[in-house]
């Protein structure tokens, strides 16, 4: 998953910290790296259905429903049903299927940002004050961005080969394959059978769509408060306090096609059913595969779990 700008592993404490100082910020990064573990646990079973989703598995056949103009359409199963599906076959440890390499691959990318952080620390930073005049205020922007680029391009590269193997660990439940059965045993075989770059793939677009939503959801979250947001308005702070947050689910959503790609280059072509035609042909290149799910309108496939609508002619349906 993506981090969000200024993540929480960006908080730990400069280096040079002594004594008490420095037992308190190790104790927070400590903390930063359980809550990160706790919430990627927690959110296993939705992303674990929601890479099944991306990868074109549908098991369940879809049901008739109406939409908001009372028109029929066929609805894919949501993410409730997908679950109990995945628990009816493989109970309900089932559902945490690859979440060992993914907890490793958490850990692994907070202890990298901070890490970063520390080695290379953003000298007297500054925040964006309202006192700022617009080529100060945005000097401030784009080097706190360049920054916490930086420390996501670190962590992403760090954690990336464990997430190809949580990748591969869930989407052996399309063909009900046991060939990456653990950690050790994963790392051994794609080393044997991929080499070095086999623990990359996927990694290009996973980068490029963190460097896109780190500046995009920045930028606009500054110019919108500099330029949108009135001061003499009474909630003018409250609203500036949650710009980034709003802009940042907005972001998400556009660059969400690199995450889909990344993550589909991560099983492709790796001898799994899941990666294989006729869920996808053996892609050449991330580039390839963007072009090939943009040729079937599957840019956003995923993106949803909630209401799924199936791509079924209306002619389908009878007239009522």
């Amino acid at each position: 998953a993506r981090a969000p700008p200024g993540g929480v592993a960006g908080l730990a404490a400069a280096p040079g910290a002594a004594g008490p100082g420095a037992a308190r910020a190790e104790g927070a990064e400590g903390l930063f790296v359980v809550l990160g573990a706790g919430l990627a646990a927690a959110s296993h079973p939705l992303l674990y259905v929601k890479l099944l989703v991306q990868v074109g598995h549908e098991p369940l056949p879809p049901t008739v429903g109406r939409n908001v103009l009372g028109r029929k359409v066929l609805y894919l199963p949501g993410f409730f049903t997908y679950a109990r599906h995945i628990v009816e076959v493989d109970g309900k440890r089932g559902l945490f299927r690859g979440l060992t390499p993914r907890l490793i691959s958490s850990t692994l990318s907070t202890i990298t940002r901070g890490s970063v952080k520390k080695a290379f620390p953003l000298e007297d930073m500054e925040h964006v004050s309202n006192k700022d005049d617009v080529k100060t205020s945005l000097r401030k922007v784009v080097k706190e961005t360049s920054h916490e680029m930086m420390m996501q391009c670190a962590s992403r590269v760090v954690s990336h080969p464990l997430h190809v193997i949580s990748m591969r660990c869930m989407v052996q439940f399309v063909g009900r394959e046991v060939k990456y059965s653990g950690v050790f045993s994963a790392i051994g075989r794609i080393f044997k059978e991929e080499g070095i770059l086999g623990f990359f793939v996927g990694l290009v677009p996973h980068i490029l769509g963190d460097v896109v939503f780190l500046w995009c959801c920045n930028l606009l979250a500054h110019f919108i408060n500099t330029y949108a947001v009135d001061d003499n308005f009474s909630q003018a702070s409250v609203i500036r306090s949650y710009t980034k947050f709003v802009m940042g689910i907005a972001v998400s959503m556009l660059t969400y096609p690199f995450l889909l790609v990344g993550d589909l280059m991560a099983v492709n072509n790796c001898g799994l059913r899941a990666g294989l035609p006729p869920y996808a042909p053996a892609f050449t290149s991330w580039i390839h595969c963007w072009r090939y799910l943009s040729a079937q309108g599957q840019l956003f496939r995923g993106s949803s779990l909630l209401f799924r609508r199936a791509p079924v002619p209306a002619a389908c349906f009878p007239i009522d």
